[in-house]
């Protein structure tokens, strides 16, 4: 059963949106505030969000921009009355993968789900690295020692990727800064050095020492260890 994410404030649409997508046997989610979008998709399963482009709170646009930049794959289709070019190209630049411009034919709102859960259910190539005693799967976004699962949130997850990329080499403070949370963002140098902290406990898993080094007024960097 297809599982779907549907963000919509207005409550007449969406209540119709859930019911016909209910009658055709896939399990929705609904939210009204666009704040919810981010939390729901990032720690719940869903084959597609559908998210409306004006909400409150955090818009569809911004939720999806944000959730592709902490490296959310799975597919996105954009609700919204803005029918110009620039409107179009906007959403599509921000992550979506499909776009449907209010009044729509819930005939067409299915045909759409149908292509997106084909490309989602299409066999995908898992990217997998080695480093050191870790096994790092950007597919799957799981991170093992060893044999052992480690459990790391997205931004944690993100920052060992970055490291990994770039093992044995200092990664800057700024950038880190600006790959992870965009120099615009008020995250500080204390909160980089909390999930630096937080992140070498996890690695550590109890056998002492650790794996990411501190370059005192310049950066981090990754060091393999066999």
């Amino acid at each position: 059963m297809m599982r779907v994410l549907l963000a919509e404030d207005d409550k007449r649409l969406g209540k119709l949106i859930q019911y016909m997508l209910e009658q055709n046997d896939i399990q929705v989610e609904w939210v009204t505030n666009g704040s919810d979008i981010y939390e729901y998709a990032m720690y719940t399963d869903y084959d597609i969000l559908i998210l409306d482009w004006m909400m409150p709170g955090e818009t569809g646009v911004e939720a999806c921009s944000r959730l592709r930049k902490d490296g959310y794959e799975k597919a996105i289709l954009m609700l919204t009355a803005r029918d110009s070019v620039e409107d179009r190209v906007t959403g599509l630049d921000a992550g979506a993968d499909d776009y449907l411009v209010k009044p729509f034919e819930f005939a067409e709102l299915m045909a759409r789900l149908r292509a997106l859960g084909r490309r989602s259910t299409q066999k995908i190539q898992q990217d997998v690295v080695e480093v050191g005693e870790f096994t790092l799967n950007r597919t799957a976004k799981v991170l093992k020692k060893k044999d052992k699962v480690i459990q790391l949130s997205p931004r944690e997850f993100q920052i060992f990727d970055l490291l990994a990329q770039n093992i044995g080499i200092v990664v800057p403070r700024d950038i880190i800064l600006d790959r992870i949370w965009g120099l615009e963002s008020d995250v500080s140098s204390n909160n980089i050095d909390s999930y630096m902290k937080i992140l070498r406990k996890k690695l550590d898993l109890g056998d002492g020492g650790t794996v990411i080094k501190t370059v005192r007024g310049v950066g981090y960097k990754l060091e393999a260890r066999s």
